[in-house]
This record gives C-alpha cells, sequence and structure tokens, in this order.
C-alpha cells in the first residue's frame, strides 16, 4: 500500500509545491484540514476516506499511510481541535488583567474560535459527542481542562473581592462547570444563528455569570470600560 500511495503522490502536480515534494507534515496537516471540513458538514458516519483524499488532493491509500483508519483519523482531528481552541482561550487571557477581564478575554476567544471554526465546532461538540465512548472521551478530556482554566480564574474573583467567605473549592468547580456549559450552550446558539458577534455572546454571559440574574433583571450590566 506504501508504494501505490507514494506513486499516487508523484503521479501529478497535486503532490508537489513549486517542483518539489511537499513535506509530510504539511501533507498531514493538508489532509486532516480536509477531514476536519468533510466530519463537520457530512457528520463522521456519512463521511467517506474517497472525500477526504479528494478534498485534500491526495490519494486515499496516502490518507490511509499517513493517518490509518477513519476512526484514528477522527480522533486526530478532535485532538487537533481540542487543542486549537484550549490553545485560544488561553493565550486570550492575560494574567495581569482583573479577573472580570481575564474571564471576558477568555469568553470572547471562545466564541470567536467557535464562529470562526464552524467545522472544528461541529466536531467537537456534535460529532464527537454522538458517535461512541472513545471519541466523547477526547472531547470530556477538553471539557476537562477548560473547566479547570476557569476554575482557576473564578478563584482569582474571589480572592479579588476580599470576601471574609469565598466559596470553597466544591463551590468553584460546581461555578466552572454550570459557566462552561452555559458557553458551550450560546456557542451553540451563536453559530446557528449567524447574527450574534463573539463579543455580545461574550457579554451576554458575562452578564449573566458576573452580575448575575436578579441584577440583570433589574436592568444592572457589566462593561468591559
Amino acid at each position: 500500500m506504501a508504494g501505490g500511495a507514494s506513486g499516487g503522490a508523484r503521479g501529478g502536480t497535486r503532490g508537489r509545491t513549486g517542483g518539489r515534494r511537499m513535506p509530510r507534515a504539511v501533507r498531514e496537516q493538508q489532509m486532516m484540514d480536509a477531514a476536519v471540513r468533510t466530519f463537520g458538514q457530512r457528520g463522521y458516519r456519512a463521511a467517506s476516506m474517497d472525500e477526504i483524499a479528494e478534498l485534500a488532493g491526495v490519494s486515499k491509500p496516502l490518507v490511509y499511510l499517513y493517518l490509518h483508519s477513519k476512526e484514528e483519523l477522527f480522533t486526530a482531528c478532535i485532538r487537533r481541535e481540542a487543542q486549537a481552541l484550549l490553545a485560544a482561550v488561553e493565550r486570550a487571557v492575560e494574567p495581569g488583567l482583573s479577573a472580570d477581564r481575564q474571564l471576558w478575554a477568555g469568553l470572547t476567544a471562545f466564541f470567536a474560535y467557535a464562529a470562526e471554526h464552524p467545522d472544528a465546532w461541529s466536531v467537537l461538540h456534535r460529532q464527537a459527542r454522538s458517535h461512541g465512548e472513545p471519541f466523547a472521551l477526547e472531547v470530556a478530556a477538553m471539557r476537562d481542562e477548560i473547566v479547570a482554566f476557569v476554575a482557576v480564574l473564578l478563584e482569582a474573583a474571589a480572592r479579588e473581592a476580599g470576601s471574609p467567605g469565598p466559596p470553597g473549592e466544591r463551590d468553584i468547580a460546581g461555578l466552572a462547570q454550570a459557566l462552561v456549559g452555559a458557553a458551550e450552550s450560546l456557542a451553540a446558539w451563536v453559530n446557528e444563528s449567524g447574527t450574534v458577534s463573539a463579543k455580545e455572546a461574550a457579554a451576554t454571559l458575562m452578564n449573566f455569570a458576573w452580575v448575575g440574574l436578579g441584577d440583570l433583571i433589574k436592568g444592572e450590566r457589566w462593561s468591559p470600560h
């Protein structure tokens, strides 16, 4: 199979860039880009390796040679997109900011990533969770990392507030779970609506989480300014 795959890659201009063969790492990313797009738009079960290979501009044997089975390819896509989402959120949060500004920055980055990468979002929050335990566990691991990250921000907020009775570890964990769950649901709604920006979504959740439902109904609002 390896010989056939290499021959297929050499057999035309698709396997070359400027007269030279494309490096393996670059080719793998190209295949995974095609896979994320196909899985995200077609769904895991409906997507085929033929479609992915055609979109990537390579032969199907080459996809199998580099990325093995459909299941392994899907798992690799989940891991790559999960790492990218986590990195986007972590990059956005500057340690020197106040706790509320850090949370605002993280939420804005989260919603922006979901909106700017709809196929990746579909892979992570639709396909992976509905096609078996191995895939769902990969997404659960990513979610646990986000929850832990949010918990750190909430602990910092409690310290900033200087409350004589700050929430305990269990309360912080519960609040972090609730906030991440709300962000996931809101991101799905934002992507489906197509009319709400990442900043608008982040403001909605900041008002709900930071100001509180009771004060929000009374007209109070949180502002990044």
